[in-house]
C-alpha cells in the first residue's frame, strides 16, 4: 500500500530501481541533484536537467510538461552519492504562473517499474516559490529511504541550486531555463530574409512552412532544396484516408506571371475525413481512438501555434531593444524605420502563424463534424439523434462521455470527453464556485483564464459568484448546487444507460433531502430503486453496505472463490451518488467513504460524489487523498482539467440535456423496463 507523506517524513524504500512520477496542473521543470553525504554538489555534472536529462543511473525528461516520469537506479550510482534530490521548478518565459502559490500543488509518487505505489506526497502550503525539492532519497546505513521535503525557494532555480553548494547556480540555471525554451521553441524557424522578386513569385505556388508542436522533432530539409517540408501534426497511430504525399517532390521553378492570381486546388489538400479511420477491433474502439487522435492533434496544433506566437514576440522585443540600445540611434527616421520594419516582421511570423492554424483548426472540425454524427449513444452528446433509437445494449461499451473540452483559440471546435469502463476512479463533481463561473449563453463561452487544476485546488473566489447567463444576474451558491446535482443525474443516467440492463445498481445518499427535485426522474421511471438514504443512520447504513460488498468480493477474487459469495449479495456495479458532503459523515463514514473510493473501482463500486471541498476544510489534510483520488468535474465551464502531452488548460463543459426534451426520461424509462423483463425471464428460468 501506498505511503502517504508529510513534509519530513521518511519511507522506506524496498527495490532499487524506481520511478518517481509528478503531476501537477501546469508545465513545470523537473530535474535531479545527486549529492554527497554533507548534501553538497561536485559540479554541474551531478545535475541531471533537460538540457542534460541522462546522468549515471538517472534520467529526467527534456521538456517542461505537466507530468513527468523520473527513471531511477540507485544500484548504478556511484558510491559517493548519498543523496538524489528531486527538483521542481516553473519555466520561465513560456507563460504560465510565476510562482507555485498561483498553481495547483504538485503531487509527486515514488513508484517501481511496475506501477506498484512506494510512496506519494502532495506540496501543499506553496507560495511565492519558483522552484522547490519536492522529494529526497537518500542512503543511511547502506539502505536507501525516501523523504517528503517540500522545501520552496522564492529565487528559483538558482537559489536552490546555489543553497546545493553549486558554485555555477546561476549559469546552471540559466542554461537549463534555456533549454526548456528551446524545447519549447526549437521547431520554430528563424525568418527569412526578404524574398527577390523571383523568389516571391515562387512562394506563390509553395505551401509555407508549418511549425511543430513542442514535442515533435522540427522538421529537416535536403541541402538540395529549399522548399520546407510540412510536419505532419496527426497522431502516429492513427491510420491515413489517403497515401502520403511523396516527400521527395521536386522544387517548382519559377512561376509565370498569371501564377499569383491562380485559384486552382492547393497541392497539399487534406484528405476527405472518414468516420471510424482509427485502428481498432470494433467500429466502437475505432471512432473512441479518433476522438483521443483528435484530442492529441488539436493540442499539438494549438501549441505550436503558441510557441510561434512566443518566438514571434520574443524577436521583436529583442530587435526593439537593439533599436534603443545606443542612445546616439534612439531617434531619427532610420530608428523610426528599424521599428516600423521590427514590426511588419512580427505582424508577417504571426500571420503566418495564424494561417497554418487556421488550416489545421480547419481539417480537425471537418473530421469531428463527421465523427460526432457516428458516435454510439454512449459517446454521443445528448442532442444526439442516435439517442432517439437508443436500445439497451447487450454489452458493455468501451468508454462513456462526460463532457466537453475546449481551447481559447478554437472554442467552437468542442473534443468528447471520453473515460474508459469501468472506471478506476470515481468521479467529484465541485458544487462549489471558482473565481469568476460565467452562465451560459455567451457566444464564446466562458471566460478562459482559469489555471490548470488538476487534482482540485482550492481555487475558489472571494465570494463564490460570477456573471450569470448571458451577462446577466450572477450565479448564487444555490444555482451552483443545483446544477452540480442536475449534473450528477445526467451522468448517472448516461453510465446506467452505458450498461446491460440490470448490470449497474444506483445508490443515493442524500442526508438533508436537499436534492429531492433533481433525483425526480430517477425515481419516477424506476431508474432509483431505493429511496435517497437521509440521516445519519442512513449514511451509515449504505456505507455499511457497500464497505461490507467490497470486503466480500476481494476475498472472493483473491482467493478465486466466486460461489462463496452470499446468495443476497447485489453482484451488478455500485454507483453511489454522496450528495452535500461532509453533512451528515461522522469519522468512520468519512474513513468507510475513504475506502470505497480508494478499494471500490477495482471490485465494482464507484463514487459519484456532489461536494464543495471548502466545506470539509475541518478535516484538514485528512481528505486530501479522497480528493486526489476522484477526477473533479464541474458543474459549469471551467479551464481545470490539463491534457497528458503539452499540459494546455482544457475548459470543461459538462453535457447537459436540451431544453425541453424528454429524451434522458424516455432512456431511463426504457433501462427500467429492460429490467424488469430481464428479472422476469429469470424468474421463470427458476
Amino acid at each position: 500500500m501506498t505511503a502517504e507523506l508529510v513534509r519530513g517524513q521518511n519511507h522506506p524504500l524496498d527495490r532499487t530501481r524506481l520511478e518517481i512520477r509528478i503531476a501537477a496542473g501546469g508545465p513545470v521543470v523537473s530535474g535531479v541533484t545527486l549529492a554527497d553525504e554533507r548534501g553538497a554538489l561536485t559540479g554541474v555534472e551531478a545535475v541531471a536537467h533537460p538540457g542534460a536529462p541522462r546522468r549515471t543511473g538517472i534520467e529526467v525528461p527534456r521538456q517542461a510538461a505537466a507530468e513527468h516520469r523520473i527513471a531511477v537506479d540507485l544500484d548504478a550510482l556511484a558510491a559517493d552519492v548519498h543523496r538524489v534530490s528531486v527538483l521542481l521548478a516553473l519555466p520561465v518565459g513560456i507563460g504560465g504562473p510565476a510562482d507555485f502559490g498561483a498553481a495547483a500543488a504538485p503531487f509527486v509518487a515514488v513508484t517501481g517499474l511496475d506501477g506498484t505505489g512506494i510512496a506519494s506526497y502532495t506540496l501543499t502550503d506553496l507560495g511565492a516559490e519558483s522552484a522547490v525539492v519536492a522529494v529526497e532519497l537518500y542512503r543511511r546505513q547502506g539502505a536507501w529511504k525516501v523523504r517528503a521535503v517540500g522545501q520552496g525557494y522564492a529565487g528559483g532555480l538558482a537559489a536552490m541550486l546555489q543553497d546545493q553548494g553549486l558554485p555555477q547556480a546561476a549559469e546552471l540555471a540559466a542554461e537549463i531555463q534555456e533549454a526548456v525554451r528551446d524545447g519549447v521553441a526549437r521547431s520554430i524557424p528563424a525568418p527569412d530574409p526578404a524574398p527577390t522578386p523571383s523568389a516571391a513569385a515562387a512562394s506563390a505556388i509553395t505551401p509555407p512552412a508549418t511549425t511543430a508542436p513542442a514535442s515533435t522533432p522540427p522538421a529537416t530539409t535536403s541541402p538540395a532544396s529549399s522548399t520546407p517540408t510540412p510536419v505532419n501534426y496527426h497522431h502516429p497511430n492513427r491510420r491515413p484516408t489517403t497515401p502520403p504525399p511523396p516527400q521527395n517532390t521536386p522544387t517548382p521553378g519559377p512561376a509565370p506571371t498569371e501564377a499569383p492570381h491562380t485559384q486552382g486546388p492547393h497541392p497539399e489538400a487534406p484528405p476527405t475525413p472518414v468516420a471510424g479511420d482509427a485502428p481498432g477491433r470494433t467500429a466502437d474502439e475505432r471512432l473512441y481512438n479518433q476522438v483521443w487522435g483528435i484530442f492529441e492533434d488539436l493540442s499539438r496544433t494549438v501549441a505550436a501555434y503558441r510557441s510561434a506566437m512566443d518566438f514571434a514576440q520574443s524577436r521583436l522585443a529583442k530587435e526593439l531593444d537593439a533599436v534603443n540600445a545606443d542612445p546616439r540611434n534612439r531617434v531619427g527616421p532610420a530608428a523610426d524605420a528599424a521599428r516600423a520594419a521590427a514590426h511588419d516582421k512580427h505582424a508577417r511570423l504571426a500571420a503566418q502563424a495564424r494561417e497554418v492554424l487556421d488550416r489545421d483548426l480547419a481539417q480537425l472540425t471537418a473530421e469531428a463534424g463527421v465523427v460526432e454524427p457516428a458516435l454510439p449513444p454512449a459517446l454521443a452528446d445528448w442532442s444526439s439523434p442516435v439517442w432517439h433509437g437508443y436500445r439497451v445494449p447487450g454489452d458493455y461499451p468501451i468508454a462513456v462521455r462526460l463532457g466537453d473540452l475546449r481551447l481559447p483559440e478554437c472554442p467552437d471546435l468542442r473534443v468528447p470527453m471520453l473515460v474508459r469502463l469501468p472506471m478506476n476512479r470515481g468521479l467529484w463533481i465541485d458544487s462549489g464556485a471558482p473565481a469568476m463561473f460565467r452562465g451560459e449563453g455567451a457566444p464564446d463561452g466562458f471566460a478562459d483564464n482559469f489555471g490548470p487544476d488538476a487534482f482540485g485546488s482550492d481555487a475558489f473566489g472571494p465570494d463564490g459568484f460570477g456573471n450569470g447567463p448571458d451577462g446577466g444576474e450572477p450565479l448564487d451558491a444555490a444555482e451552483v448546487r443545483r446544477r452540480a446535482m442536475d449534473t450528477a443525474v445526467t451522468l448517472a443516467a448516461r453510465l446506467l444507460a452505458a450498461h446491460p440492463a440490470g448490470e449497474l445498481t444506483l445508490r443515493v445518499i442524500d442526508p438533508a433531502g436537499a436534492a429531492a427535485s433533481a433525483l425526480v426522474p430517477l425515481l419516477e421511471t424506476g431508474a432509483l430503486r431505493e429511496a435517497p438514504a437521509a440521516g445519519a443512520q442512513g449514511v451509515a447504513a449504505v456505507l455499511g453496505e457497500l464497505t461490507r460488498r467490497v470486503d466480500l468480493v476481494q476475498m472472493a477474487v483473491r482467493n478465486q472463490a466466486a460461489e462463496s459469495l452470499p446468495p443476497d449479495l447485489d453482484t451488478a456495479e455500485q454507483l453511489l451518488i454522496v450528495h452535500d458532503f461532509p453533512h451528515g459523515f461522522d469519522d468512520r463514514a468519512v474513513n468507510q467513504l475513504r475506502y470505497l473510493a480508494d478499494e471500490g473501482p477495482s471490485v465494482g463500486v464507484h463514487l459519484l460524489m456532489v461536494a464543495d471541498r471548502s466545506e470539509a476544510r475541518e478535516y484538514g489534510p485528512v481528505l486530501d487523498p479522497l480528493w486526489r483520488s476522484l477526477l473533479r468535474i464541474t458543474p459549469v465551464p471551467d479551464a481545470h482539467l490539463a491534457d497528458p502531452w503539452v499540459g494546455h488548460a482544457w475548459t470543461y463543459e459538462p453535457s447537459r440535456v436540451p431544453e425541453g426534451s424528454q429524451i434522458l426520461r424516455q432512456v431511463l424509462t426504457d433501462l427500467a423496463e429492460a429490467r424488469r423483463a430481464r428479472g422476469h425471464s429469470r424468474t421463470s428460468e427458476s
